[in-house]
């Protein structure tokens, strides 16, 4: 078999993933106000089907005007205004709980603890880690397989 022969078969077996679309990076947001409703269209006449708290984290699934579908850690859609969106990093703690760790591992110590559904404000992340800070101000490291937003 020839090199030329060798592309031509390679070309031709990558040809149907040419039809793939690209990933995209998923856009992320987060609640920017107290408190903001998740409504079930886009628009203030629809109802609202839950209430979000400031920091919340949210992907973004579409665009209408200035409404955003959104999805969150538990897979509830809804809508809510742009507005009342921002672009600050929070994660919320998917596990029953996580330890707050005084540094990126599991040999640092536990300095507190978060709950499910607690929302956490970003502060860095590292290597499979995130460097956050609750809702009093303590500082501390939580292992990201237990946290979901960004």
């Amino acid at each position: 078999m020839t090199r030329k022969t060798n592309l031509a078969s390679l070309l031709l077996a990558l040809l149907p993933l040419a039809s793939v679309p690209a990933v995209q990076a998923q856009e992320m947001v987060s609640i920017d106000r107290p408190v903001v409703n998740m409504r079930a269209g886009a628009g203030t006449d629809h109802e609202a089907i839950w209430k979000l708290n400031r920091g919340y984290p949210l992907i973004v699934t579409e665009k209408k005007g200035d409404w955003l579908k959104v999805r969150d850690f538990e897979n509830d859609e809804g809508w809510v205004a742009k507005r009342l969106t921002g672009k600050t990093p929070h994660f919320v703690v998917k596990s029953t709980t996580a330890n707050i760790r005084s540094g990126p591992g599991t040999r640092y110590r536990v300095v507190g603890k978060a709950v499910y559904g607690e929302v956490l404000r970003t502060v860095e992340r590292r290597s499979g880690w995130a460097k956050v800070r609750n809702g009093d101000g303590l500082v501390g490291w939580v292992s990201r397989t237990l946290l979901w937003g960004w």
